[in-house]
């Protein structure tokens, strides 16, 4: 149940993309993001209000709250690797950091999560994973490099926070900390670095209406990852994710461009081999603990 939900949170991640580039096309990338958590804050609070929570209720640690300020910096850096690197190596090092920084938490059960040790075992599922990384890399310029990587440990980061956080409070008021500093983060970034960019004028034609939904999506995917990231392992969560979120990809860059991207295909099968290899020998090790 979890692991398909775990899927399903890929799938929503790729459409959120698509909805949020076509705002981004149209306001610019820095205004989009204010937009995009103005939305979210909105709806959230809404819930939030019609649930009677307290919005506030009560100090916990400081960085429990910087899930959403994470949020902001990842779509900054992977802003930055765009141009310079290509669009799947940016997805396979965002992948790997995401990856390695899971792995970290599950093994040493970082920021009070259980913990997942990894065994030797699983080096033949790992290799995998790390195969089907190498095969969607085709292009290496070193800043890009860095920050894509930097973008997928604040991916892990984040959610790992907003979960922390979900624990202390519920699922919605820490979406609401998302969205309420994510979008404070959004705006000093819009001021420092969005000077260029301008809202043109006119209504959005009635057929695109739908690129106002990025936040809508993006609130569902905080709310869902709140929710898995206590269910599911780290590292087990960003493989799930990350294959709903390849192969929905692929598909949707079928309907838009009619083009099929083979490199990314051949990665998420090795991605999703390697998962396999994993789960079954945990399988099998709760089969003989048992």
């Amino acid at each position: 149940m979890f692991y398909l939900l775990s899927l399903l949170m890929g799938v929503l991640i790729s459409v959120m993309v698509a909805f949020n580039g076509g705002l981004t096309e149209r306001y610019g990338l820095y205004s989009a993001t204010v937009i995009i958590h103005i939305v979210g804050l909105l709806i959230i609070t809404a819930i939030v209000w019609m649930k009677r929570e307290k919005f506030f209720p009560k100090r916990f640690p400081w960085y429990l709250y910087l899930g959403g300020a994470i949020g902001v910096l990842t779509t900054v850096f992977n802003n930055f690797a765009f141009g310079r690197i290509s669009v799947s190596a940016i997805l396979a090092l965002g992948l790997l950091g995401q990856s390695i920084t899971g792995l970290a938490v599950d093994h040493n059960g970082l920021f009070g999560m259980k913990k997942y040790p990894l065994t030797k075992d699983k080096l033949l599922g790992l290799a995998l994973i790390i195969a089907g990384i190498a095969s969607m890399t085709t292009s290496f310029e070193a800043a890009a490099v860095i920050v894509s990587f930097i973008a997928g440990v604040n991916i892990v980061l984040s959610r790992t926070l907003n979960a922390r956080l979900a624990d202390l409070t519920s699922v919605r008021v820490s979406s609401f900390y998302n969205y309420f500093v994510g979008l404070f983060v959004a705006i000093i970034a819009f001021l420092l670095l969005g000077g260029n960019e301008f809202a043109p004028g006119g209504a959005v034609p009635i057929q695109n209406w739908y690129i106002y939904l990025g936040g809508a999506l993006g609130l569902a995917i905080v709310l869902l990852a709140n929710i898995l990231v206590v269910k599911v392992s780290a590292f087990y969560l960003t493989l799930f994710v990350f294959i709903g979120q390849v192969f929905s990809g692929v598909l949707i860059d079928m309907a838009i461009t009619q083009t099929v991207s083979t490199r990314n295909i051949l990665g998420g099968i090795l991605v999703t081999a390697g998962l396999c290899v994993n789960l079954l020998i945990d399988r099998k090790r709760q089969s003989v603990d048992a």
